[in-house]
């Protein structure tokens, strides 16, 4: 059906937090000044992406997914829903302090087909930008009675980060962006947010936005732990490769393209983010130009493709 990139619309959902960068860096077409959030690659029904090529313009993504799963080998990996979500997200003030569940508690409590093991690749990053990462809790009474008692300058665990790091964030890690830090975010499909702190702000109609903390206790890994980074690295071509991540549910790459590279598809499908510069991609033969903001996937039955240009890619795929 498809021997070609399938190309995504953005779509832009208003936060408290949000800013403005959306527009500015991006060029997206955002609702407010207060937009904190494009989901780029997404079939989740919280805001499904709109298909912009080929024999599927105008369905979403859920809607290829759903009939026409093919095209990311779908019987073969006997996945339940879409397993992907890729956002952008412009934190022009802290996002509120939160954890998110395993696979196992999303379906015995929400009935939700996944949980949330997330990671983060930093875009842009004011000087001395930070965000928080794990805590300082050495056992589960501990995290209680300090998330009971409010003590959260003890008990977060907080770093700084500039632009060109990388964040993973498994399922049970307690973490927030902070302000001033523009992120590209691949994530499982799932929208289930455990709040824990939100700095007693209020929302536009004046109140507090709900907390959920008994969950959240149940859900935190204890004691915090680091994962060490990869420093896997291969060149094809002029392109550099970069693995960030690899785990069961995604592989994230960094692509750093300064020339040309041919390159194999030997995954079920390919979920590609251009984070900087143009470039083109040929398919079959055909030449399709990408730039900084664009995000599409590389279908399974696509086996070889081209890229020409500088730009600097985020990949993923499952």
């Amino acid at each position: 059906m498809y021997n070609e990139p399938i190309f995504l619309q953005p779509v832009l959902q208003e936060r408290i937090w949000g800013g403005s960068k959306l527009k500015t860096d991006y060029n997206y077409d955002i609702p407010s000044n207060q937009t904190g959030e494009a989901w780029v690659i997404s079939a989740h029904p919280n805001g499904p992406s709109v298909i912009e090529n080929g024999p599927l313009q105008g369905q979403t993504l859920a809607d290829a997914w759903n009939e026409h799963g093919e095209l990311f080998n779908k019987a073969a990996d006997n996945l339940e829903a879409y397993p992907l979500l890729v956002k952008l997200l412009d934190a022009n003030a802290d996002l509120s302090v939160q954890v998110h569940p395993d696979d196992a508690y999303a379906r015995e409590v929400e009935g939700q087909p996944y949980g949330k093991t997330e990671c983060w690749y930093v875009l842009d990053a004011e000087p001395g930008a930070e965000l928080v990462l794990g805590h300082h809790a050495s056992n589960d009474e501990e995290l209680k009675q300090m998330i009971d008692s409010g003590e959260w300058d003890k008990l977060l665990r907080r770093i700084k980060v500039e632009p060109g790091d990388f964040v993973y964030v498994p399922s049970g890690t307690i973490h927030a962006i902070g302000k001033g830090i523009v992120i590209l975010e691949t994530q499982q499909s799932s929208d289930i947010t455990y709040r824990v702190y939100d700095y007693d702000r209020m929302d536009a109609e004046g109140r507090k936005r709900e907390l959920h903390l008994e969950k959240a206790k149940e859900v935190t890994s204890v004691p915090h732990r680091d994962f060490p980074s990869m420093s896997e690295e291969v060149v094809t071509g002029d392109m550099n490769i970069k693995k960030l991540v690899e785990n069961d549910y995604f592989a994230v790459s960094h692509w750093n393209l300064d020339g040309h590279a041919h390159v194999e598809l030997t995954e079920d499908f390919l979920q590609v983010s251009v984070i900087t510069g143009s470039a083109e991609i040929t398919v079959d033969g055909q030449a399709y130009p990408i730039e900084k903001g664009n995000h599409f996937i590389l279908p399974n039955g696509v086996k070889e493709y081209e890229l020409n240009g500088e730009a600097e890619l985020i990949v993923s795929h499952v």
